[in-house]
């Protein structure tokens, strides 16, 4: 399998594309002879607003101090993320809290160990002209709806609007269109009636006027009125195993983020724009502030899981998930995330 690989350097450039041997075993960390530990970690979409950290991180030298060699790769679906860390192609994942409990359903163990946000900072997005037809997720039936593969996070969070809405998942059609510009390209031919999507997606199409916001996920409030609750999504999640056998490692990544999430939650969105590569940008930095504007306060400023919003999520998931819902009573939440390095990081910020 062919991954985008990017590393963040000096410039904070992006680099061309590489692949990644997909015999090594996940489970394993190089340590590298000069004792920098070597980590490949896979974002969902590294140019998503909602996976700032992972770059930013990059941009603000956080993994280098913490004395580690951190290797980002891009992979626009959440899923197709999910299984490269399955494959033992990276380490880490940057990417959706939900893919821990769908993974327990299918007798995988995965684990977060720093939550970026505690709603998903998606919106599901209906085409300016349809938007008068579909004005909930009652009126799904018999709709294409655009997400960014089958099994992603867009495709769960699809699932859940349409079943509160009373629209079974054969009700309706799924279209994996990806994100970015193949999403705008689906929605303006007509491939999708609406579609589940992120900034800057979001801000690009609101700014031509070509789709409306239906549900906005980007909020604690519409998350509550989408979901019934807060939706924990965009994190750091591991493999169980290599959790528990390079705790030193995971430790290191923890501080990392958490000092992140310090100076982003303390700078505005242009000095955000102003330290991300360019390219992230699209050719148009006023539209990304924007975006940063609009997606910003997602980010959690201590990296802490709400426990409430990890027992919603199991809830969403176990009423609109075929994976889970019949395990639904079998899930173990203490498995899927962990505070233990995030209380670790602010212990040694405090001393």
């Amino acid at each position: 399998m062919r991954l985008k690989r990017t590393l963040a350097v000096a410039a904070a450039a992006l680099v061309t594309l590489s692949g990644v041997t997909a015999c090594r075993d996940s489970r394993n960390i190089d340590l590298g002879d000069s004792g920098r530990p070597h980590i490949k970690i896979m974002v969902g979409g590294l140019s998503k607003v909602i996976y700032l950290p992972g770059q930013l991180a990059q941009q603000l030298g956080e993994y280098r101090k913490q004395g580690l060699d951190v290797e980002l790769y891009d992979q626009p679906s959440g899923a197709n993320a999910e299984t490269s860390l399955l494959a033992g192609e990276v380490q880490a994942v940057v990417g959706f809290y939900d893919h821990t409990i769908d993974l327990q359903a299918k007798d995988q163990c995965l684990t977060s160990v720093v939550q970026f946000s505690n709603v998903p900072g998606e919106a599901e997005m209906v085409a300016t002209g349809k938007a008068g037809r579909i004005r909930s997720g009652a009126d799904f039936r018999g709709k294409n709806l655009g997400v960014t593969s089958l099994g992603s996070s867009t495709d769960f969070l699809t699932k859940a609007l349409a079943s509160r809405g009373g629209v079974g998942g054969k009700d309706y059609t799924p279209v994996k269109v990806g994100a970015g510009q193949t999403f705008i390209s689906n929605l303006q031919q007509g491939a999708i009636d609406a579609g589940m999507t992120t900034d800057p997606t979001i801000a690009q199409l609101t700014n031509t006027g070509e789709a409306k916001v239906l549900y906005d996920m980007r909020t604690v409030e519409g998350t509550r009125a989408a979901l019934g609750g807060l939706y924990p999504a965009s994190s750091l999640y591991m493999g169980c195993e290599i959790v528990k056998r390079y705790p030193d490692v995971v430790q290191k990544l923890a501080n990392a983020y958490v000092d992140t999430l310090k100076w982003l939650s303390s700078h505005t969105p242009e000095q955000v724009a102003d330290i991300m590569p360019p390219s992230f940008a699209g050719g148009d930095k006023a539209l990304y502030v924007k975006s940063l504007k609009d997606s910003l306060p997602m980010f959690t400023e201590d990296g802490r899981m709400d426990p409430a919003g990890a027992r919603n999520v199991l809830e969403v998931l176990g009423s609109s998930s075929s994976n889970v819902k019949p395990r639904k009573d079998e899930i173990d939440l203490s498995q899927t995330y962990t505070t233990r390095f995030v209380d670790a990081a602010h212990a040694r910020s405090a001393q």
